[in-house]
């Protein structure tokens, strides 16, 4: 079938919207056609050439839309069921997933290898971060959708397929942050605002918001932070050891992809605290780290990938929550634009204008 897609065929180019060809799902695939696709700055680090990979591609994961059409064996959807589609695939019964950690999974699917999107002339066209979902269109594996209730707006539910699990799964998921404990949320971007409301959520007291920019720290308070910090107009080690009775953060989530970001965390960082890391920063970034200092403190560093999330588990709990009003989405989401205006809403994220704008189908 034919699709209109934003292509990507240089990095650090605007991207192209034309018409692809979409093949129809295999084995264990769903054909979803999307209602709606936020932008991640993933997509964008990923279109400037931050972590390689292979082009041409159509980037875009945060996704939700309507299942149209399924391949042989497919079993956890149906024709007319709303999803988010996330990049996360997983098998359900490989070492990792068999221990909970399907964010993890090692199978090797089709679609790892082979490509549903074509040019009019047969060529293969990537399939972005596993979704490609900046097109009217994708086919993915079965088990990265997970069904949302009718009612659910789709273009909300597309910010629980990457931005929300990320950063409020790294709260809940990775570090398990106890009720009481102080949290430092370095980046007040849209993955920050979630890593901020998870600790909310969790009970955390204080809830200590570092950014550059006025503006969000503001936005932050109204997610959940009880304090922020510009770290532009004081120092933000001082003042989060003030505000932790000279000690430091029991916990750290550095959401930026940065590497001075994340060594800024650990100077904010209590003995026995944890540093958690929710950005992805770009290939070739390396940390100077004290190894004695670390070992003697008795610190860690965790990564955190997608929020150690369980779609099946965790996207359920987040409707509910988001039904209650106790879960923020319809704040995140700062702009709508059709596809074909798709270069200009990335500018606006790249400008640090937007929370999370979205491609509206």
């Amino acid at each position: 079938m034919l699709v209109k897609a934003a292509v990507c065929y240089a990095f650090g180019q605007p991207l192209v919207v034309e018409e692809i060809e979409l093949d129809p799902p295999q084995h264990g695939e769903v054909l979803v056609r999307l209602t709606a696709c936020a932008i991640c700055h993933s997509d964008i680090h990923y279109m400037s050439g931050a972590w390689g990979g292979i082009l041409p591609a159509v980037y875009g994961h945060e996704a939700a839309g309507i299942v149209t059409d399924a391949g042989p064996s497919v079993s956890l959807v149906k024709s007319g069921d709303p999803v988010i589609v996330s990049l996360l695939r997983s098998c359900g019964h490989c070492y990792f997933c068999a221990r909970g950690e399907s964010h993890m999974c090692e199978t090797s699917f089709a679609l790892d290898s082979e490509s549903r999107l074509h040019t009019h002339a047969g060529h293969a066209i990537h399939q972005g971060m596993r979704t490609g979902a900046f097109a009217e269109a994708v086919v993915v594996h079965e088990s990265q959708l997970m069904v949302v209730p009718d009612e659910m707006p789709l273009d909300r539910a597309s910010l629980l397929a990457c931005g929300v699990i990320t950063g409020l799964g790294a709260v809940v998921n990775t570090a398990q942050v106890p009720s009481g404990s102080s949290v430092v949320v370095i980046g007040t971007g849209g993955v920050g605002l979630n890593s901020i409301q998870g600790a909310a959520l969790a009970g955390a007291q204080p809830i200590i918001a570092v950014d550059l920019v006025s503006s969000k720290l503001d936005v932050a308070k109204s997610f959940g932070a009880t304090h922020t910090i510009n770290s532009t107009q004081e120092h933000p080690a001082e003042a989060v050891h003030t505000l932790t009775h000279g000690r430091g953060a029991d916990y750290v989530f550095v959401t930026v992809g940065s590497g001075a970001a994340i060594e800024q965390g650990m100077t904010l960082l209590r003995k026995a605290g944890a540093l958690v890391m929710v950005g992805m920063p770009a290939n070739g970034v390396t940390l100077p780290i004290e190894a004695a200092d670390l070992a003697g403190n008795g610190q860690r560093i965790l990564g955190s990938k997608m929020g150690s999330t369980r779609l099946r588990i965790d996207i359920p709990k987040l409707v509910e929550l988001y039904q209650h009003d106790r879960l923020k989405l319809d704040e995140l989401i700062t702009a709508r634009y059709a596809l074909d205006q798709i270069n200009e809403a990335i500018d606006s994220m790249k400008q640090g204008e937007a929370l999370r704008n979205v491609i509206v189908f």
